[in-house]
C-alpha cells in the first residue's frame, strides 16, 4: 500500500477512535468532579490524611496545597534518586548526580519529563517505577485538578470556593488516571511491549557475539506515559525502541492514548457548564489547528529539499517501520499534548516540518494540549479573545455569564505572557554564552533551532528534544529546570487566580448584545487570536531559526 494512502488511513481511523470516546469519556470525567459521593477508598485516604472532603478551599488555599504538594514530591524524587545505590533493583546503578537529579525530579514532577540521561544506564527499575511512574500519573491528576478549578469558576456564583485540592487530586488519580493507565498497559502488553523486572537479556547478534540488551518494566510506565501526556521514554530511544513501540498498531494506539483525554476534556468542559457546544466550539478549534499543523508538516516532509533530502526521501532519524507519514503524525500529536513521546528524531526533520514541532509548543500547546492543561490553555485564549471583542464594541466583555473586569483580564495576561518570556530569555541567554556553541551539534539556523526549541519544551512542560543539543552541563540543567518550575507553576497560580475571581463574581443574564460563545464564529475569533499573539511575538524567533533553514 502507498505511504500517503496508509497515513491519511491511519488519520482516519485515529478520528474515529476519538469520536467513539469523546463523549463517554467527557461525561465521565465530568461525574468524577461534579459527584457527591466519595469511593470507599477515597474516604479512607481522606481519613488517613485528615483531610475534610466536604469542605471547599479559596484559590489561595487551594494553590497552597497544590505548590506544597509538589514541592514535597520534588524532593522526594531527587533523594530517590541520590540514593539510588541503597535501592533494591538499582542494578548497580550509581547515585544521580545533584544537577541531573534536580533537573529530573523538577521534569516529571510538572509533568515535562525532560531526560538528559540515557535511562536504562542511569536509572534502576526502583526509581523507574516509584519515582518517574507515580509522579507521571499524580502530575497529570494535577492538571485535571487545574481544570476542574477553573470550570468551577464559570460554573459557581457569588462564592469564594474553587472546590478541594486534596480531592480533586485523589479523584482525578484513582477514578481517571490509574483506570485509564491500566486498560491501556494491557493493550500493550498485548501489542508486544515489554514487561520484565529483568536488568537485561542476553541476545546473540548477527555478527555471533552476544550482547546484553536492557530491559524494564515497559507497558506500564508506557501506558501513563501516553494516557498522562508525559512523554519521559524507559529506554533512550523513547517511541522509536522496538520494546516501547514494536510494530504500526501499537504506534497508532499510543497517539490514541496522547490525544484522548485532552479532547475528552472539552466534553468534560461543556457537560460542567451545561451547554456542551461551548465545549464543541473549542475542540473544534483545536482539531482545525491539529489538521493545519499535521498538513502543513507532512507535506514538507514529503517534499524535501535540498540534495541531501532528496537522495535520502528524508527518511533520516525516522524509523522505516512507521515511515514518514505516521512519523509527522507522532510528531505533531506529541508536541500538540505536551507529551515529549518521540518516535522519530526532530532533529532530522525538514525545515519546514520542524518549524511545525517548534510552533505547536509555541502556540501554547492548545492543539488539543496537555491532560486538563490543554483546555486551560484555550479557555485562557477564549478570555483574551472576547476582551477584544469588548474593545472592539464598547462594553465590557462578558463569558460564560461572568464579565470579564480588570482582575480577570490581568490573569489570563499573565497566563499568556509568562511563557514567552521564559522562552525568549532563556534563549537568549543561552545563545549568549560561549559556551553553547561546544553543545550544538549544529550551526547557523538549525544550532539556533536546536536552542529554542530546548527552551520551549521545558516552558512548556512538552519534554521532547529537537535532538543535537548537549544538555549535560550545569548551566543548561539549572535553567532548563528553572524554565520547567516557572513554566508550570507561574501559569497555575495564575489560573486558580482567575478561578477564584470569577467564582466570586454573580451571573449576569445573556442580552441581544452579548456575544454567543457556543456558535462558529466565536470558535474564529479564538483561533485568530490564538495565532495573532503567537505570530506577534515569536515570528523574529522562528525567522531566525526554522524559516531561515525551510528557506535556504
Amino acid at each position: 500500500m502507498d505511504d500517503t494512502l496508509a497515513g491519511l488511513l491511519q488519520v482516519l481511523f485515529l478520528l474515529v477512535l476519538l469520536a467513539a470516546c469523546y463523549a463517554p469519556l467527557g461525561d465521565y470525567m465530568a461525574r468524577v468532579f461534579t459527584s457527591e459521593k466519595d469511593w470507599r477508598v477515597e474516604a479512607a485516604l481522606y481519613r488517613l490524611v485528615r483531610v475534610d472532603a466536604s469542605s471547599g478551599q479559596r484559590w489561595p488555599t487551594y494553590a497552597m496545597g497544590l505548590l506544597g504538594f509538589s514541592f514535597v514530591s520534588i524532593v522526594l524524587l531527587y533523594l530517590l534518586q541520590r540514593l539510588q545505590p541503597l535501592l533494591p533493583l538499582s542494578f548497580g546503578r550509581g547515585a544521580v548526580e545533584p544537577a541531573m537529579a534536580f533537573n529530573t525530579a523538577v521534569s516529571f514532577v510538572t509533568n515535562t519529563n525532560w531526560q538528559s540521561y540515557v535511562p536504562e544506564q542511569v536509572l534502576g527499575d526502583t526509581v523507574q517505577m516509584a519515582g518517574l511512574t507515580v509522579q507521571n500519573v499524580l502530575s497529570a491528576a494535577v492538571g485535571l485538578a487545574v481544570a476542574a478549578a477553573l470550570i468551577r469558576g464559570f460554573v459557581r456564583a457569588n462564592t469564594d470556593r474553587i472546590g478541594n485540592f486534596w480531592v480533586d487530586l485523589t479523584r482525578a488519580t484513582v477514578r481517571i488516571m490509574l483506570p485509564l493507565s491500566f486498560l491501556a498497559a494491557v493493550g500493550l502488553l498485548i501489542m508486544g511491549v515489554t514487561m520484565s523486572l529483568r536488568s537485561g537479556m542476553d541476545v546473540t547478534g548477527l555478527d555471533g557475539n552476544t550482547y546484553t540488551h536492557p530491559l524494564a518494566p515497559t507497558a506500564s510506565q508506557e501506558a501513563v506515559k501516553m494516557v498522562g501526556t508525559n512523554g519521559g521514554g524507559v529506554f533512550n530511544a523513547n517511541s522509536a525502541h522496538p520494546f516501547e513501540n514494536p510494530n504500526a498498531l501499537s504506534n497508532l494506539f499510543q497517539i490514541f492514548l496522547m490525544l484522548v483525554v485532552p479532547v475528552a476534556m472539552t466534553r468534560t468542559f461543556g457537560t460542567m457548564v451545561g451547554n456542551r457546544r461551548q465545549g464543541t466550539i473549542l475542540l473544534s478549534v483545536m482539531g482545525v489547528l491539529w489538521g493545519a499543523l499535521l498538513a502543513v508538516a507532512w507535506f514538507a516532509e514529503t517534499h524535501p529539499t535540498g540534495a541531501a533530502g532528496i537522495a535520502t526521501g528524508a527518511m533520516e532519524g525516522k524509523e522505516t517501520r512507521f515511515g514518514i507519514p505516521t512519523s509527522i503524525l507522532f510528531g505533531v500529536s506529541t508536541t500538540g499534548t505536551s507529551t515529549g513521546a518521540v518516535n522519530s528524531l526532530h532533529d532530522s526533520y525538514s525545515g519546514g516540518a520542524g518549524g511545525v514541532t517548534l510552533l505547536n509548543m509555541l502556540l501554547g500547546e492548545v492543539a488539543p494540549g496537555g491532560v486538563g492543561v490543554g483546555l486551560v490553555g484555550i479557555l485562557v485564549v477564549a478570555i483574551i479573545a472576547m476582551f477584544l471583542a469588548g474593545l472592539m464594541v464598547g462594553r465590557t466583555p462578558e463569558y460564560l455569564g461572568k464579565k470579564l473586569g480588570r482582575r480577570e483580564v490581568t490573569c489570563a495576561a499573565v497566563y499568556i505572557l509568562v511563557m514567552p518570556a521564559i522562552v525568549l530569555l532563556g534563549a537568549g541567554l543561552a545563545i549568549a554564552l560561549p559556551s553553547t556553541l561546544d553543545a550544538l551539534s549544529n550551526g547557523g539556523a538549525h544550532g539556533f533551532s536546536e536552542v529554542l526549541y530546548a527552551f520551549a519544551s521545558a516552558a512548556n512542560n512538552n519534554g521532547s528534544a529537537f535532538g543535537g543539543l548537549t544538555v549535560t552541563s550545569d548551566f543548561f540543567q539549572s535553567a532548563l529546570g528553572l524554565a520547567m518550575l516557572f513554566g508550570r507553576f507561574v501559569l497555575i497560580l495564575a489560573v486558580l487566580a482567575l478561578a477564584g475571581s470569577l467564582a466570586q463574581q454573580k451571573r449576569v443574564e445573556a442580552t441581544a448584545g452579548t456575544l454567543a460563545t457556543d456558535q462558529p464564529l466565536f470558535g474564529v475569533l479564538v483561533g485568530g487570536t490564538l495565532i495573532l499573539v503567537a505570530a506577534l511575538t515569536f515570528f523574529p524567533a522562528l525567522a531566525l531559526g526554522p524559516l531561515a533553514e525551510a528557506l535556504a
